[in-house]
């Protein structure tokens, strides 16, 4: 069984910057495409940003410019990093990792922007 942990969230003003971690246990995650996804008061979970096994990566258009995706398969930890935040990013932040027909999550970890 695969588990996540996301952190790094917290309240930051708009215009500022934050990095999210995920951490993955197990041996599988260099194996796995990772994505950030996130989910807003009284909002549907939407996709955020997606890292491929092989290090392609995707960005939702409203994020694409301000985010930026990573990874570190020798710690089994993806990264987003959040730069020019809106208060319309406010939201839980969750990672995904997918391997085959698989899906984990993590419990998310919440970013709120103040204007």
């Amino acid at each position: 069984q695969v588990q996540l942990e996301e952190s790094g969230g917290g309240l930051v003003q708009a215009g500022g910057s934050l990095r999210l971690s995920c951490v993955a246990s197990g041996s599988i995650f260099s194996f796995s495409d990772m994505g950030w996804y996130r989910q807003a008061p009284g909002k549907q979970r939407e996709w955020v940003a997606t890292i491929t096994s092989a290090g392609s990566t995707k960005f939702a258009d409203s994020v694409k410019g301000r985010f930026t995706i990573s990874r570190d398969n020798a710690k089994n930890t993806v990264y987003l990093q959040m730069n020019s935040l809106k208060p319309e990013d406010t939201a839980v932040y969750y990672c995904k990792l997918s391997l085959n027909v698989a899906n984990y999550w993590g419990k998310g970890t919440l970013v709120t922007v103040s204007s």
